[in-house]
């Protein structure tokens, strides 16, 4: 009885990183808005950022970029980025920072210290309503 060959299958080719292999570096996997400027050009393209670290991110949008290419990213609270792609697949593509950040930053809340100055509709249930607690409950209604 003769076996019956086994298909072969192809053998991925993995690209060579170039550089210094970055994928033992800790990052947020996260859906923020950010919006990336390339040099060169002057409109502001707005994109989604899949992942951050503090040395780069992964960004998703309609936006064409090649390897190498110089940029700017605006990120909620941070200042303004400086960078260059790292690599590009389809409509996704990477960042590498000029100078790391604090990959936290962009992810707590714009005003997050209860301050009685946010409108009342963002502010914790738990702050009294102008800062004044109810010592008299006789002008509530009663539910």
């Amino acid at each position: 009885m003769v076996a019956a060959a086994r298909p072969t299958l192809a053998k991925e080719t993995a690209l060579p990183m170039s550089g210094v292999d970055t994928r033992h570096i800790n990052r947020d996997s996260l859906f923020l808005m950010a919006d990336v400027r390339v040099d060169g050009d002057h409109a502001s393209h707005r994109v989604k950022v899949r992942n951050l670290s503090a040395g780069g991110m992964m960004a998703e949008g309609e936006l064409a970029v090649v390897r190498g290419a110089r940029v700017t990213i605006e990120l909620r609270n941070l200042p303004v980025i400086e960078g260059s792609i790292a690599w590009v697949q389809d409509n996704r593509f990477g960042i590498a920072f000029a100078h790391e950040i604090d990959p936290k930053a962009p992810r707590t809340a714009v005003n997050a210290s209860g301050d009685l100055s946010t409108p009342r509709y963002v502010r914790p249930a738990s702050i009294f309503p102008n800062g004044i607690p109810i010592t008299d409950p006789g002008p509530l209604r009663k539910i």
